[in-house]
């Protein structure tokens, strides 16, 4: 269906992923529900990857241009809250999301429960592999290898990547950001106002920046590399300890 000449919702054949997805999705939330440790062990680490990317993007993040869409990525990944309700009501009303919402508003969803699903599967096999103890980076990364998912690193980097470019493309489409701010009663009404917003806090944190490709590139780029060196083996797989010291060198003399 189009509207104003803008396509509306999934075609045929791809209605059902996003309940699929949804599904999937769900399952993931309690994989822990039985082991209360490890459970705890999920919510520290989840933690503590937040922090590190922001400690590993810090430049970017104190760029005011910038600063939104840091927080939007590496906030929304570990935002917490009553999630397993927001799933379950989300799938009540995905045949509707999927009719109501733009298309490229649809595949920016798609791809971020696709997202958080990967983020999911990847942290609870990281959680059985780390020792009982405070997680520092060298646990981390024998953690990392431990669990043998070096190509799902990969993928969550580059899906990364694909739902910044969707949200870029929304962005650099008038027609289409305002149909979408205009679902936003309809979506609450629907049942689905969370996705909505999580749209609609994509949408502001782009709009800032007035062009997001260099930042993407950024992000990717640094985190392919992260990744290299932590399965290489790298003892200092993010460059923490490089960055430290450049910060202490002195500065060239002027005089």
């Amino acid at each position: 269906m189009k509207l104003l000449g803008v396509e509306i919702g999934a075609p045929p054949a791809q209605r059902g992923h996003l309940g699929r997805l949804l599904e999937r999705n769900a399952a993931l939330r309690n994989v822990f529900q039985a082991d209360p440790r490890l459970a705890r062990r999920l919510r520290r680490l989840q933690k503590w990857q937040s922090k590190r990317l922001l400690r590993s993007h810090a430049d970017l993040h104190a760029n005011p241009r910038y600063r939104r869409a840091v927080e939007f990525f590496f906030n929304e990944l570990y935002s917490g809250g009553n999630a397993t309700q927001r799933d379950a009501d989300l799938m009540k009303v995905q045949t509707a999301m999927e009719r109501l919402l733009p298309r490229e508003g649809l595949a920016s969803l798609c791809l971020a429960i696709e997202l958080e699903t990967l983020s999911q599967e990847l942290d609870a096999d990281l959680v059985r592999a780390l020792p009982d103890a405070p997680i520092t980076v060298t646990r981390y990364a024998e953690a990392y290898r431990a669990a043998r998912r070096e190509g799902d690193r990969r993928r969550q980097i580059e899906l990364t990547t694909q739902v910044g470019s969707y949200l870029d493309g929304v962005v650099r489409s008038p027609m289409v950001r305002a149909l979408i701010r205009l679902a936003r009663a309809p979506a609450h009404a629907a049942g689905f106002g969370l996705l909505q917003e999580f749209l609609e806090r994509g949408l502001v944190a782009f709009e800032a920046m007035h062009g997001a490709r260099e930042f993407l590139e950024t992000i990717r780029a640094r985190e392919l590399r992260f990744a290299n060196r932590l399965f290489a083996g790298e003892p200092d797989p993010f460059e923490f300890e490089n960055r430290a010291m450049r910060s202490l060198r002195p500065k060239a003399s002027t005089g």
